[in-house]
């Protein structure tokens, strides 16, 4: 039973948006995998930019100085 979990920054992902995560998820380890999508579990947690650290800060104090973490 593939279970995965998919942690996000709490910054107003709408439920549209998490069934799509959920339903790609569901398609891309049935079609890599092989396996069944009613034995796959997809979990999302969503976490307080206070709670989620990147380069020794809180996403939080780095989204008020503009600075975004996400390279490209």
């Amino acid at each position: 039973m593939p279970y995965v979990k998919l942690e996000l920054t709490r910054e107003g992902v709408t439920r549209e948006q998490k069934q799509q995560l959920i339903s790609g998820i569901t398609n891309l380890i049935t079609d890599v995998l092989n396996k069944d999508p009613h034995l796959t579990q997809v979990v999302i947690q969503e976490i307080e930019l206070d709670d989620w650290g990147y380069a020794g800060e809180q996403v939080s104090i780095l989204r008020e100085k503009g600075i975004t973490t996400n390279k490209k």
